[in-house]
């Protein structure tokens, strides 16, 4: 083979490889600017693109997904002139390719540069217990004042955020001490609130208890006297039928003077040491100790003699028979 056909095959072969290696393809969430002789020509989308050789370049590839910037802390000057370290998160999307290349050089310093200075000016406005407490407000006011500069260069800021707020070592210190205070304080109310609660319930309880225990007893004594009463009034309905029953059975003098010595009999054994026991009684028991001195006469005499007393008492009988 000629020499000449071999260099001419070779050499279209390498223009084959080279004219394959200008191919490209664009992937998902990606972007290429392109410029044709050193200026821009347009901004490749997903799919597979062809650059004239010689003519057109890849100028940037773009990725528009959301980024995340952790930014190193800045010192901050609140106030009332404490000095503290802040750091930030910023969190951005480019929207535009074309402006995000051409807009302005080193985008992600011109972020960390405009946060850091936007940061000093809303701390500087505000004391340290409000820096301390306005996360919100900082994030949102920094989230604006970011997007409207990084507009111009196809960014997008999406959220900022305070990561760390770190206070000088003599700011923490004494923060930790207040802290501590009001958490003893704090401590004390709870205590004391409890024993004022507990206190409060045990008197409640011991007033109910009370309240129960009087009950009871009220109740106690009605009960007891509502017994009381209950057997008063059948003692005496057994008496009123026990008087009924003698008076229907004829009762003769003689039973009651039965009953007088019954219930002298029942005084006598009590504890008392005077009785006054009634005239017409101390007759009665004056018959009552004749009669009983008579029948102890009788019963000391000889046997004749009470044989003949027998017969005229005997006789005397038969006598008060005849003469009735």
């Amino acid at each position: 083979m000629p020499i000449p056909l071999i260099l001419f095959i070779a050499v279209m072969i390498i223009f084959l490889i080279y004219l394959g290696t200008r191919f490209t393809i664009v992937t998902q969430a990606n972007r290429f600017i392109v410029e044709r002789l050193g200026g821009y020509y347009t901004t490749w989308d997903v799919g597979i693109h062809f650059l004239i050789p010689f003519i057109d370049r890849v100028k940037l590839k773009v990725s528009i997904k959301e980024q995340v910037v952790d930014f190193d802390p800045q010192p901050v000057i609140t106030k009332d002139n404490v000095t503290m370290q802040i750091d930030t998160v910023v969190f951005f999307q480019i929207t535009d390719p074309k402006l995000y290349t051409y807009g302005v050089n080193y985008p992600i310093k011109a972020i960390e540069n405009i946060t850091s200075t936007t940061l000093r000016n809303i701390i500087g406005d505000l004391e340290l217990d409000d820096s301390l407490t306005s996360r919100d407000y900082i994030n949102e006011k920094m989230r604006t004042v970011l997007d409207e500069a990084t507009d111009p260069w196809g960014i997008k800021i999406n959220r900022v955020e305070v990561k760390n707020i770190i206070p000088p070592k003599d700011i923490r210190e004494a923060m930790e001490k207040q802290m501590r205070a009001e958490r003893e304080k704090r401590q004390s109310i709870l205590i004391a609130e409890g024993n004022k609660r507990s206190s409060i319930l045990t008197a409640e309880g011991e007033k109910e208890a009370r309240i129960l225990r009087a009950d009871g007893e009220k109740q106690t004594r009605i009960l007891e006297a509502e017994g009381k009463s209950e057997a008063i009034l059948k003692v005496q309905s057994a008496t009123s039928k026990g008087i009924e029953l003698i008076k229907a059975a004829g009762a003769d003098e003689a039973f009651m003077r039965l009953e007088a010595f019954k219930a002298m009999e029942s005084i006598a054994d009590g504890q008392a040491t005077k009785l006054i026991i009634p005239s017409d009684m101390q007759g009665m028991v004056g018959l009552a100790s004749t009669l009983a001195e008579a029948f102890e006469s009788t019963a000391k005499l000889p046997d004749n003699a009470k044989k003949a007393l027998k017969g005229n008492t005997d006789d005397n009988k038969k006598s008060t028979k005849k003469s009735s």
